[in-house]
């Protein structure tokens, strides 16, 4: 019976999270009746387990509200590492960041079970921790008989596959019966919950397969394996090299059959697997096409704007902070720009002006969160962005640091982008595109010809909840603050 242990996760040199441990037999259990104990006397009434040992698993923690895996980026510590209590073991790789796992107990990594590189569901066991020397042993081998219990995958076709030109993986045969997945309790699958959903559109009996994960965890691979379909995920290879022609079905699902649609990789290409990163990414803006979503455009005057810069940029103050804060004031008058719909029924209007700001780094794309971005003085908010942008790049943010924006701000003006459209971000109502500001010729009332610098601002909003007037009458008043920038200093 497995009881919690906490261990942290270091987020950043002064932050941590925390994720669970278990031992065979805690130090500390709850009576039990199926247990041995040790009695009293009758007058204490009190019963207090034997511990029997002091080997724990670590599990893969989750690090944020969306992770289901995690990658080991690299084991800071090596198989036979003493450790002390607030050392890092770990690196693992969550949707946004790095984070270093640190220990809450004096002990000896005694076996490492999920290698660098490699990803484990979360919940499940990545390495174990050994109290003593004479543990070590009985740790390793209990890491290296549940591995071996864990043979390799069997492909199970439910028909007998065509002929096909070139050789294709073995095909066992369907007469023995595959042996039982190893499971938490009688009665109970071991599988992660993207397997468990595979087997149930496949039609696929979860309970025969056998699991190729950390002991005996069914994976979606084994699912689609079982089902007889080719995996789903890349695999990082040579096109050049000779190609080997998939296995198909007598019948085929249509999930399986959309794969051959598509053209073949180009001669010579290599076809590379998302990171973490790269894979939430790339689920946020599929589902971001599911919204309804509109765009208004605004041609801003920057010549105050510009002015104002010069004199507060030796104070550390960039522009994208002099945006991000005409951006929150304005959105505190108009509320509604700054609501979400997250379940098609409903607004929800946020108390708080939280700006998140897309940053590129290295792999990808994160949105670092100025929180209460209305209510900082400009100095301040610039000293936060700063902070925010290092962590970013190290990839050291904490969730709640990326994950809880209201409004998010994209500035390509740097690049010399004149204009351009930005994807509304999951759980948000708009998303705010500002480009480049550039000499343009302007004429005033009287007919007079001048050049002012103009940039043009672009939101994307959710039509659920942001009409084309509400987001207009948004835009006019991020136009006034930043032709008359005075405010953005108070």
């Amino acid at each position: 019976m497995a009881s919690p242990f906490l261990s942290r996760v270091a987020l950043s040199s002064n932050t941590t999270a925390s994720f669970s441990f278990s031992s065979s037999v805690s130090p500390v259990l709850p009576w039990n009746s199926s247990r041995s104990y040790t009695s009293f006397p009758a007058k204490s009434r009190r019963r207090i387990p034997v511990v029997q040992s002091k080997i724990r698993e670590i599990f893969m923690p989750a690090l944020s509200s969306t992770m289901t895996e995690g990658k080991i980026v690299s084991w800071v510590k090596s198989e036979g590492d003493v450790l002390s209590k607030g050392e890092s073991v770990v690196v693992v790789e969550s949707d946004k960041a790095d984070m270093d796992v640190e220990t809450f107990y004096d002990g000896i990594l005694a076996a490492i079970v999920v290698g660098e590189g490699e990803t484990a569901p979360v919940g499940a066991p990545i390495g174990l921790l050994a109290e003593t020397e004479e543990e070590v042993a009985e740790a390793k081998a209990k890491a290296a008989s549940k591995s071996a219990s864990s043979p390799a995958p069997a492909v199970i076709s439910p028909s007998p596959p065509p002929p096909t030109s070139s050789p294709a993986p073995a095909i066992s045969q369907p007469s023995p019966p595959p042996p039982k997945p190893v499971s938490d309790g009688p009665g109970k699958i071991v599988a992660t919950p993207q397997a468990k959903k595979l087997a149930k559109q496949h039609k696929v009996d979860i309970a025969s397969i056998t699991g190729t994960g950390p002991f005996g965890r069914i994976t979606p691979a084994d699912v689609e394996a079982a089902a007889g379909i080719v995996p789903s995920k890349p695999v990082v290879s040579n096109v050049a090299s000779s190609p080997v022609a998939p296995v198909t079905t007598a019948a085929p699902s249509k999930t399986a059959a959309a794969p051959s649609n598509l053209p073949p990789p180009v001669p010579g290409s290599t076809v590379v697997p998302f990171t973490t990163m790269q894979a939430v990414v790339s689920k946020n803006m599929v589902e971001s096409l599911s919204v309804p979503t509109f765009r208004v455009g605004y041609p801003v005057t920057t010549d105050a704007l510009d002015a104002l810069y010069e004199k507060v940029k030796p104070k550390g103050v960039t522009m994208t902070a002099l945006l991000a804060k005409a951006a929150a004031m304005a959105l505190a008058q108009h509320s509604v720009v700054n609501a979400s719909c997250k379940d098609g029924k409903s607004f929800t209007y946020n108390d708080n002006v939280n700006i998140a700001v897309a940053v590129a780094i290295n792999g990808g794309l994160i949105t670092p969160v100025l929180q209460d971005a209305d209510k900082l003085d400009l100095y301040l908010l610039s000293q936060k962005w700063k902070e925010l942008v290092e962590k970013a790049r190290a990839k050291q943010l904490q969730p709640h640091e990326y994950n809880s924006g209201t409004f998010t701000l994209s500035n390509l003006g740097m690049f010399g982008v004149d204009r351009f459209d930005a994807i509304l971000p999951p759980g948000q109502g708009a998303i705010m595109a500002v480009g480049a500001s550039k000499p343009t010729v302007v004429t005033d009332a009287d007919g007079f010809f001048s050049v002012k610098s103009k940039m043009l601002v672009n939101v994307t909003a959710d039509h659920r909840i942001v009409y084309g007037a509400e987001l207009a009458a948004f835009l006019q008043t991020f136009a006034k603050i930043v032709e008359n920038p005075e405010s953005l200093t108070l």
